[in-house]
């Protein structure tokens, strides 16, 4: 079937699907008044800010995140109000002659307003009202104040503390979200995906927290502008800078340093904002007296900037830039280090008071390599890959109740060939792979509608057609099943840009919300992703090396269903929030390693994986207060994770090692005074899922684990832990230079939280026997030595701002 009849069947369905909608918005011509709240100190965007007409606060409106607001005008003149949490309220008479302009409001703190602190910026009862299901803002400052590993606040370790979001294991980063694994997130930086959002091997996050202005993670009911992961999307935005005047802060921790400044750059219509931090790890080896530390290296740093031109009242550019990039090196021997670069620009433009455009084109680069010096095995492993894309979207505003939105996003990946280049006199064999490519298209458009005052939907329709494209080869096996090599009967040579594969995929997604009343709303969706892009690992938590594979000839893209249901409540004049979500998500098509696979040297890496089905379920509990001098959340998970693939546990279910059924996690925060608060995490979840030894055998004079064919029958014991932190901060604001100082205790009562388990003999029944000591052996049997990272670990940080 050729494209053009996909086309014409893609807009032949769009427009049977919104021409009513499109029909019913064309009828309402409206008069609005826009604008901009931001704060008058650093001239920063508020989100969540009301606008309402005096008298009138029933048809008001919120300030998106950008600050701006559209309200519909009433008979003018007329006195509008805007008012945030903590802000003294603003009042200003609008005037006819207002209506073509773009208006601007500054609101000033409200000192004696400050007795509460508000955790998320958005309006009171946003969790009731409106459309969102499975999405999570997380404000910044609620991140800061979360106790940290190492003093060093880490985001995605934040994002492990909500419902639906499982850990990776100690002290690790990875998120495993609604039963998917690592690689089925997207994490992006200002619309740009990163391959490795993580330091120390998933230790950290590449986020320094005081880059950052917004963070949203959607793990359900996508919009149709998102795709190409299964899982859940993290949307991380850079800070701008202040337009007034030049603002820095930074902090010096326990293993790391960083430093944040920004403000204008040419004039007030320019801006800038530089982050930088570096771990200093590598010079505490340097002082060390032995010297095989000393010759160690251990470091990562980050380095990203934002640039933002506001070129006149519709239209804004800007420019972001990441890098990021970590070594380890152990004496002269062994050395691994991976490298993230993203850049991204941004065109926005105002068309007119209810029309938006939106451009952004990005390219995002990860490298990575290995290298092993010895003089019979040395070698050097390197792989790269990229990704480029570009990606435009239209908004419009159809009268009170309806937006719609459309556009289009075009990805281009390329997989570098994966190289081992042996070192003199190796025994190693040199390898060079054959690349892999791939383009993806998508069309979109969506829309979100209030039938009334109770029921409101939202749908989109996204298109994804994607081609392997050349250069490249293509092995032909007997049957078109890949096995061995030797099975290998052909192969077909592909020139650049010939099409090797294609594959097409329509992905629904819609949402309902009801509103039972003013404090509680019961919420549905639906929602059909696909995957082109995926890790072939045998390992749960993700590590720098893990081989990425394209969708083609033997790899399908993986296909993911997920339903939800969600009820929502909030009391006591909207200080707590309670929600319950259950959801279901069908996988097809998605990959595991066979037994004894080693994919990272392997050409033809379709001979070393399997493919199947999957699935998962769960019910997300979350209470959380937003308002008061103690802040926080409770959140509980019960969810099941299942995989079913012929060639693994004899075809039989079986639960990936992320299957967590328990997960509780507890976030408190409380202010004392302006100039001392505290902090209490405490995490609790059942165990990761893993194979266990059933005995042991000889062979070739030594003596090796026998495992049982079906996988992941054991689990290590439940993980939980507490961590506290405490912090004082200078209260007066007047200052230029404000400091702070954080102490913070990672696992305050000392739990020996396994890592891993190693089975092997023990001799004389100690695990650090040394057999030259010339001790005579007494005794050999067969034990089990536990590894742990972390008990009571303390550490101390100061921050500051200028």
């Amino acid at each position: 079937m050729h494209h053009s009849l996909y086309l014409r069947r893609f807009f032949g369905v769009l427009i049977v699907f919104f021409l009513p909608f499109l029909l019913m918005g064309a009828r309402a011509q409206d008069i609005w008044i826009r604008g901009t709240v931001a704060d008058v100190n650093n001239s920063e965007p508020m989100p969540g800010a009301s606008i309402y007409w005096e008298g009138d606060v029933s048809t008001g409106v919120v300030s998106d995140i950008d600050g701006s607001f559209r309200i519909r005008a009433v008979e003018l003149p007329a006195r509008l109000i805007i008012s945030f949490v903590g802000y003294q309220t603003s009042n200003r008479v609008i005037n006819p002659k207002d209506l073509d302009k773009d208006l601007k409001f500054f609101l000033s703190p409200d000192e004696l307003s400050l007795d509460e602190i508000i955790i998320a910026e958005v309006r009171p009862d946003e969790q009731v009202k409106n459309l969102e299901t499975g999405i999570v803002r997380l404000p910044i400052e609620s991140i800061k104040n979360i106790p940290a590993l190492f003093g060093e606040v880490d985001l995605l370790r934040s994002l492990q503390l909500l419902p639906g979001v499982q850990t990776a294991g100690e002290g690790t980063t990875g998120l495993f979200v609604r039963g998917g694994s690592a690689d089925q997130n997207l994490v992006q930086i200002d619309g740009a995906p990163v391959y490795n959002p993580s330091h120390f091997f998933g230790f950290f996050s590449v986020f320094n927290p005081d880059a950052l202005d917004q963070v949203e993670l959607y793990k359900g009911n996508m919009p149709a502008s998102f795709g190409g992961r299964l899982s859940s999307l993290i949307d991380v935005t850079l800070k701008e800078g202040n337009r007034d005047q030049v603002h820095g802060e930074g902090g010096i921790g326990t293993i790391s340093s960083r430093l944040t400044v920004d403000g204008p750059l040419f004039n007030s219509n320019s801006t800038f904002a530089i982050s930088a931090r570096r771990t200093y790890a590598d010079v505490f080896l340097q002082l060390s007296n032995d010297e095989d530390l000393r010759n160690n290296r251990l470091n990562f740093h980050d380095l990203s900037g934002k640039f933002t031109f506001y070129l006149n009242d519709k239209d804004k550019l800007s420019f972001s830039t990441y890098q990021g990039r970590d070594f380890l090196g152990l004496d002269e021997d062994f050395g691994l280090g991976w490298q993230n670069w993203v850049s991204s620009f941004k065109w926005n433009r105002n068309i007119s008071s209810n029309y938006f455009f939106d451009l952004e084109a990005y390219h995002s680069a990860y490298n990575y390599f290995v290298e092993f010096e010895d003089p019979e095995a040395g070698f050097e492993w390197n792989n790269k890959l990229s990704e480029s894309g570009v990606k435009a979207q239209w908004t419009k505003l159809r009268g009170e109740n309806l937006q719609t939105y459309w556009g289009f996003h075009s990805q281009y990946y390329n997989l570098a060939p994966i190289t081992v280049d042996p070192a003199g006199g190796s025994a190693v064999e040199s390898l060079t792979t054959n690349p892999k490519n791939g383009i993806l298209n998508n069309l979109f458009a969506g829309f979100s509608y209030s039938f009334n005052p109770k029921l409101s939907a939202e749908a989109g329709l996204r298109w994804g057609l994607y081609n392997q494209v050349g250069p490249g080869v293509d092995y032909i096996y007997p049957g078109e099943i890949p096995s061995e090599n030797e099975t290998i009967i052909d192969s077909v040579a592909y020139d650049r840009f010939e099409s090797i594969k294609f594959y097409q995929g329509l992905e629904p997604r819609v949402a309902f919300r009801y509103l039972l009343n003013e404090t509680s709303s019961i919420k549905a969706a639906y929602n059909r992703n696909f995957q082109y892009l995926q890790i072939a690992s045998n390992s749960s938590a993700g590590l720098p090396i893990d081989r990425w594979l394209l969708a083609g000839r033997y790899v399908p893209p993986i296909r993911s269903d997920q339903v939800s249901l969600g009820f929502f409540k909030n009391f006591d004049e909207n200080r707590w929030e309670f929600s319950v979500e259950g959801y279901y998500k069908d996988l097809r098509n998605i990959i595991d390693l066979k037994n004894g696979a080693n994919v990272l040297f392997a050409d033809n890496a379709e001979t070393e994986i399997l493919v199947g089905d999957g699935w998962a379920y769960g019910l997300e509990f979350l209470l959380r207060k937003n308002v008061g001098k103690t802040t926080g959340w409770l959140a509980y998970t019960w969810s099941r994770t299942w995989r079913q693939i012929d060639g693994v546990s004899l075809g039989q279910k079986y639960n990936p090692r992320y299957d967590r059924p328990h997960d509780v996690t507890l976030v408190l925060n409380h202010e004392f005074s302006p100039a001392w608060s505290a902090g209490v995490t405490f995490v609790y979840t059942t165990g990761q899922a893993v194979s266990f030894p059933i005995g042991l055998y000889e062979s070739d004079n030594q003596t090796l684990s026998l495992y049982s064919e079906f996988r992941n029958e054991d689990r290590f014991p439940n993980y939980h832990r507490m961590d506290a932190s405490i912090s004082w901060k200078n209260p007066n604001k007047g200052k230029k230079w404000r400091g702070s100082w954080n102490f913070s205790i990672y696992n305050l009562y000392g739990r020996k939280n396994p890592f891993a388990y190693e089975f092997r003999e023990i001799t004389n029944g100690d695990i650090n026997f040394d057999s030259d000591s010339g001790e005579p052996i007494t005794s050999v049997e067969p034990g089990i030595v536990m590894t742990y990272l972390f008990t009571f670990l303390p550490s101390i940080t100061y921050n500051f701002q200028f």
